[in-house]
């Protein structure tokens, strides 16, 4: 099985997902070279490993993803990224009758550009909805255009169903956690609002820990670009940063297990700490907006201000709304059937002596003025023919930066001992 992956937050969805499809699997991880390409921090961050990972751009994806190597093919990209190698993959098995299943889906919150994010993931055999609300909605737009439905599936978030910890935590503050997201709120000066909101937040309540949990660390790059770090937000604080307001990395699950709020903008990570049964709040200071993504929480009883937490309201979430998101403890998702039936549909597919050629609803007659941008990002043609000098793309890192990276990606495979000398190395040349 193999999973591609273009960020870090998606190579955690794409390799959980791939986990629960396929319980027990080989797992070989691909990262799309560009510029959200995962570091080896994030990569450990994530936690989730692979009996091998690599660097490859898409035209050496598609060169190489059959079925000899693989049964599954979880595409976890951005979506004009899924369309192009759903293409590239249609042109080199052809109609070959035994090919990879591909899977594809979204790694969180789907709040905008639904019809666009979905119609370039259409020609997947599974497209993955991670709520009863999304698979709706799914196949509401499939069938709006006319396009065949049967590969949307009911899903669950792969990391809602990670083991919570039931020990009994040790004596501690009170500790709210503040989820940052790299391109919401966009502005310096909402970005800088809220930052500094959080750190009034903890003047006010001296006795609680308050967190600001960041996804990158700067120079790193997620999903979406940040252009205004929140680390160099606080250096310039007036005042800086109260005692008991810091700065945290690390793994969401873990920073979950000791909070008390969980307060954002938009992240996914609410939907996670809804999971856990932990307060959570929705920021509604910069205004309810399709742009920040919040008006997606419309009717979860969980959207709040800064100034409602600082008077001391914990948010409590309507049991309707979470449940339509997929993140309720009831029903399938409580116990997993979700993931089962999934499984099993997938495995059907795998089991077929022959399976129809990929057909993605977008081809060179259904959108001539779209899809040949789409496809040429990442270098291949209409046809799904490579372009010509598709091999080394447009802002491929250097020869030298390709071998430090590699050895780094050993060093994550292996254990640092084995290949920090070559990478102490490599930074000498």
């Amino acid at each position: 099985m193999a999973v591609l992956a273009d960020s870090d937050t998606r190579w955690k969805w794409g390799a959980l997902t791939a986990h629960r499809l396929a319980p027990g699997a080989r797992l070989d991880g691909l990262l799309l070279r560009g510029r959200a390409t995962p570091t080896v921090r994030q990569l450990a961050e994530v936690g989730v490993r692979a009996e091998t990972l690599r660097e490859v751009t898409g035209v050496e994806f598609v060169r190489t993803a059959d079925r000899e190597r693989y049964d599954i093919v979880v595409l976890a990209c951005v979506g004009g990224a899924v369309q192009t190698m759903l293409h590239g993959l249609a042109r080199a098995w052809g109609s070959a009758p035994a090919r990879p299943v591909v899977v594809t889906g979204y790694v969180g919150v789907v709040y905008e550009k639904l019809a666009d994010g979905l119609l370039l993931r259409h020609g997947a055999d599974v497209v993955l909805a991670n709520s009863p609300q999304d698979a709706e909605r799914f196949r509401e737009v499939y069938e709006g255009v006319g396009a065949p439905v049967d590969s949307v599936t009911e899903w669950a978030l792969p990391f809602l169903s990670d083991e919570i910890s039931k020990e009994e935590p040790e004596p501690r503050p009170f500790t709210v956690v503040f989820a940052a997201q790299p391109s919401v709120p966009e502005s310096r000066a909402d970005r800088a609002y809220l930052l500094n909101r959080a750190a009034q937040h903890a003047r006010k309540h001296p006795r609680r820990d308050v967190l600001i949990k960041l996804r990158s660390k700067p120079g790193e790059h997620t999903t979406h670009i940040e252009e205004l770090p929140y680390q160099k937000l606080a250096a310039r604080l007036r005042g800086g940063l109260p005692p008991n307001c810091r700065l945290v990395y690390g793994h969401m699950g873990e920073v979950l297990d000791r909070t008390d709020l969980l307060v954002t903008v938009s992240s996914t990570a609410a939907l996670e700490s809804l999971h856990r049964g932990v307060p959570t709040a929705v920021l509604t200071d910069l205004g309810i907006r399709e742009a920040l993504g919040n008006h997606h929480f419309l009717g979860s009883g969980c959207l709040a201000s800064w100034d409602r937490l600082d008077a001391g309201h914990l948010p409590e979430a309507d049991a309707d709304w979470v449940a339509r998101q997929g993140v309720a403890a009831v029903g399938p998702y409580a116990h997993g059937t979700v993931h089962d039936a999934a499984r099993r549909r997938v495995a059907a597919l795998v089991a077929r002596p022959a399976l129809p050629p990929l057909a993605p609803y977008y081809t060179a007659a259904t959108a001539p003025g779209y899809l040949p941008a789409v496809l040429a990002r990442h270098g291949l043609d209409p046809q799904g023919r490579p372009l010509p000098g598709a091999a080394r793309p447009p802002g491929e890192p250097s020869a030298l930066r390709r071998a430090v990276r590699e050895a780094a990606r050993g060093a994550y495979r292996h254990g640092v001992q084995r290949v920090a000398p070559v990478i102490r190395r490599l930074g000498e040349l």
